[in-house]
């Protein structure tokens, strides 16, 4: 089957300031709605957004420990707020979009996720499917998910991408955060155009850890699962890029060469930039 879903995570620490407790960027977040609504009406491509939890799930799900597992009844107390936090910004981030006129319906993985000792390992895929047949754009986020040997656990976005990615026809995966790429290291702002897994360990000790709280893993854990993506999907496209400008995004969406290029091999250093993609 042709690959040709693009889907387009905003990151935690994009639409929320990070290191202050559930607080929301409001107007970014509207500008990159606008961005993102008018470049899908150009090109009405299939398109999932995604969007991290920042400091709202993330700060309450530190707090609890909830990644690492949940047993107590005071655990499962923290689990149940983490739910409730990640489902505010996802309010925020659902009506965002819907006034900037984008077709949306929220598909919270938490409702049917389940994870085997922190690995996620079945999601209903099907609505989404539906709901992408049916021109809508559904929206997924980090999220609680019940796990059957921690009790409990947390999914980020790029695990609920990935997932997607091995179920329905995916193209693309763009993750919008709040530097231009991935930095060769924190005290050298160069983003680094092209990383394949050949790359993995000259770099791995250079890329930054996460500003505020941050329980999965910060930028060294993205760039590792997407690394681990495109090995799975070799003719998938993974970009990392800067979403502060939110004519950077409505770019990504046009397929125009923005931040790190997440590769396979090297020969896809040759491949040029995807056009957009159409039902």
């Amino acid at each position: 089957m042709e690959r040709v879903i693009t889907l387009l995570k905003l990151g935690g620490s994009l639409i929320t300031e990070k290191t202050q407790a559930s607080t929301p960027r409001l107007g970014l977040l509207r500008e990159l709605a606008e961005a993102i609504a008018q470049a899908w009406r150009e090109a009405p491509l299939p398109l999932v957004i995604g969007h991290g939890s920042g400091s709202f799930g993330h700060a309450t799900a530190q707090r609890y420990g909830t990644r690492a597992g949940v047993h107590t009844p005071e655990q499962w107390r923290g689990f149940a707020e983490v739910s409730v936090v990640a489902a505010r910004l996802n309010r925020l981030v659902v009506d965002a979009l819907h006034d900037a006129g984008l077709p949306v319906v929220a598909f919270p993985p938490s409702a049917s996720a389940r994870c085997h000792d922190g690995r996620l390992v079945a999601l209903a895929t099907e609505p989404i499917r539906e709901a992408l047949l049916r021109g809508l754009v559904p929206v997924v986020m980090g999220d609680v998910a019940f796990d059957v040997v921690r009790g409990g656990t947390i999914v980020s976005t790029e695990e609920v991408f990935a997932y997607l990615a091995a179920h329905l026809p995916v193209a693309r995966v763009l993750l919008a955060g709040e530097t231009e790429g991935v930095y060769r290291a924190p005290d050298r702002p160069e983003v680094l155009p092209v990383i394949t897994p050949a790359d993995w360990s000259t770099i791995q000790h250079g890329v930054g850890e996460a500003r505020g709280a941050d329980v999965t893993g910060g930028m060294a854990a993205k760039v590792r699962a997407m690394l681990d993506l495109v090995q799975a999907h070799p003719t998938l496209i993974v970009r990392i890029f800067g979403g502060l400008k939110a004519t950077q995004v409505a770019a990504a969406l046009r397929g125009e060469p923005v931040g790190t290029l997440i590769a396979a091999t090297d020969d896809a250093r040759l491949v040029p930039p995807a056009a957009p993609l159409y039902v």
